[in-house]
């Protein structure tokens, strides 16, 4: 049975919260000696410490600004940060990395925790983001199968770029897997029907051909990063916080009413 299209919003937008992710945040009492903190946090690689004055962390330092003096001397207050609950959904997490370089999170009543861009480089984030482009992919191939059905797509591509799609026919059947040919096409020639097409490119939410050619090379580029396992956060930075600032839309187009 097919997800509500509910279940498959919330999964999206709930599916990952700031707790997934979160660093633990290293604190020291605010009568250590600053130079020390810097020390220790350097040494650890560390980009920012909590300050604890009797015995809660109440603020923090950055480690690259501390010098003679106490920690407290250096101590800035949450209040100038931006400070997220534990279940803040990932769509939040990115949106408030995309106005500062670095987040705290709230545990257990007090700032426990931290998220930088640099955090977004894991596993779960990356599976999120690959389930997210590959879901879009399959509501290409839905789109293009209702409306052009018997390879009547083929118009809007080039024969080098079918023929290599029946080459990879040709190369699966052969691993008597079953695939139609366009299951073998490449998600760039995908998202190039939708564009070209009037009809599906207003299906798929996109005003016109430019705006359709401009998304597929931002979900393209992001996909194939993240495929093979590359640095998503200083390629693909700007395509992960349009996704997490219109995911609503996003999911209007994988998975519409």
């Amino acid at each position: 049975m097919r997800q509500s299209r509910y279940d498959v919003q919330k999964a999206f937008m709930h599916g990952i919260t700031a707790r997934d992710i979160a660093e633990p945040l290293p604190s020291f009492d605010d009568t250590t000696a600053a130079r020390e903190v810097k020390a220790v946090v350097l040494r650890r690689g560390y980009d920012v410490a909590g300050v604890r004055h009797e015995g809660l962390i109440g603020g923090y330092v950055i480690p690259t600004e501390l010098g003679e003096g106490l920690c407290r001397d250096f101590a800035r207050p949450f209040e100038a940060a931006t400070v997220l609950l534990p279940t803040a959904p990932l769509t939040e997490v990115i949106q408030a990395l995309s106005e500062a370089p670095l987040v705290f999170v709230r545990i257990l009543g007090q700032v426990g925790g931290t998220i930088t861009r640099a955090d977004l480089q894991d596993p779960p984030v990356r599976m999120w983001l690959f389930g997210l482009v590959t879901a879009i992919e399959l509501r290409f191939q839905d789109l293009i199968e209702e409306h052009l059905p018997e390879e009547a797509w083929a118009q809007y591509l080039s024969p080098e770029r079918t023929e290599k799609a029946k080459l990879l026919l040709e190369e699966r059947s052969r691993r008597e897997q079953h695939p139609t040919l366009l299951d073998c096409l490449q998600f760039a020639d995908k998202g190039q029907i939708i564009a070209r097409d009037e009809t599906l490119r207003k299906r798929a939410g996109f005003p016109s051909r430019r705006r359709a050619d401009t998304a597929v090379k931002l979900f393209e580029g992001l996909r194939n990063n993240l495929a093979h396992s590359q640095d998503i956060v200083a390629s693909e930075w700007d395509t992960i916080a349009a996704i997490a600032a219109n995911l609503e839309r996003v999911i209007d187009l994988v998975y519409p009413d």
